[in-house]
């Protein structure tokens, strides 16, 4: 059954075996809050890695059971990157979660040469589900936090994962747009060729369970009135499931837009890692941290 809503997400995986969640520096009231609903959920079991002290105090301030958790702790973040990532090689985790560590902590102990979670030639990517008030069914996005300006090669990962995702929330043949600023095939314009290369790659079998078109601007991507207006033919044009972004400045555009500006709610992963990686920022919601510990269960 497909997934249109966050909420019908968290139902989905309330239904499915818990998975083990481990916390990097479980300090933070909103993380807390947020693996705190989904262990009442039933969604997964939660290892708190941090400063004991600091994560007692604020079970406190909110009335938490800290007997729900088991607390491992560690003195600084560095450690307690280091120490769940250690966890989740060792099979004692299957999800990961970033708590109140900066991005760069945190990515640096995922990609750590010996003890990270990166297999050679893996690609680590970030996929966001967008569920915005004026449109009608989840966006599933990327990369809109890892990958700078990513190569041909990068892109067809982020597609490649883009439609696992899709696959997981229940899209049987996900529709994936390969944006640009034009639909017009610009040769000059590497989003509009690489865009041009991907689409002709579906047609031709070598990407499969999915439809591919590009280039596509956004709004003839997921407007079906901006793409009758413009002409354009096709499963995906005004009805994408999938939107895979040029370069990171757009793709964080688009996000942070839908999220602050369009009442946008959002649930978000890092994927390519030996297990999905929760990288909410510092700033997010109890509310978009739950979710986002869904959908890494979903994946998992």
């Amino acid at each position: 059954m497909r997934i249109n809503t966050l909420d019908e997400l968290l139902r989905a995986v309330k239904d499915r075996p818990r998975k083990r969640l481990v916390v990097a520096w479980a300090n933070d009231a909103h993380t807390l809050e947020a693996v705190n609903a989904a262990v009442e959920a039933g969604l997964v079991e939660a290892i708190l890695v941090g400063d004991e002290a600091a994560i007692l105090k604020v079970f406190g301030e909110l009335g938490l059971a800290k007997e729900r958790f088991r607390i491992v702790h560690t003195a600084t973040d560095t450690e307690a990157a280091s120490k769940a990532v250690g966890m989740v090689r060792s099979g004692e985790a299957d999800l990961l979660m970033k708590g109140l560590l900066s991005t760069d902590k945190y990515m640096r102990a995922i990609l750590n040469k010996e003890q990270g979670l990166l297999d050679p030639g893996a690609i680590l990517s970030h996929v966001t589900v967008m569920e915005h008030p004026g449109h009608p069914k989840l966006m599933i996005a990327g990369d809109v936090a890892v990958i700078p300006e990513p190569e041909f090669k990068e892109k067809l990962a982020i597609l490649n994962y883009l439609v696992k995702t899709a696959k997981a929330l229940g899209i049987e043949t996900p529709k994936v747009a390969v944006l640009a600023a034009s639909e017009q095939v610009l040769p000059k314009m590497s989003s509009s060729s690489d865009a041009a290369m991907l689409s002709k790659m579906a047609d031709r079998g070598q990407i499969k369970g999915a439809l591919v078109d590009g280039p596509l601007a956004l709004d003839g991507a997921i407007d079906p009135e901006a793409a009758q207006i413009k002409g354009l033919v096709g499963p995906v044009a005004g009805d994408a499931d999938c939107l895979l972004f040029p370069n990171i400045e757009a793709g964080n555009v688009f996000y942070k837009a839908g999220t602050k500006l369009g009442g946008a709610e959002i649930a978000a992963v890092v994927v390519g890692a030996r297990v999905p990686c929760v990288l909410s920022s510092r700033g997010d919601s109890a509310k978009t941290k739950l979710s986002s510990i869904a959908l890494a269960a979903l994946l998992a």
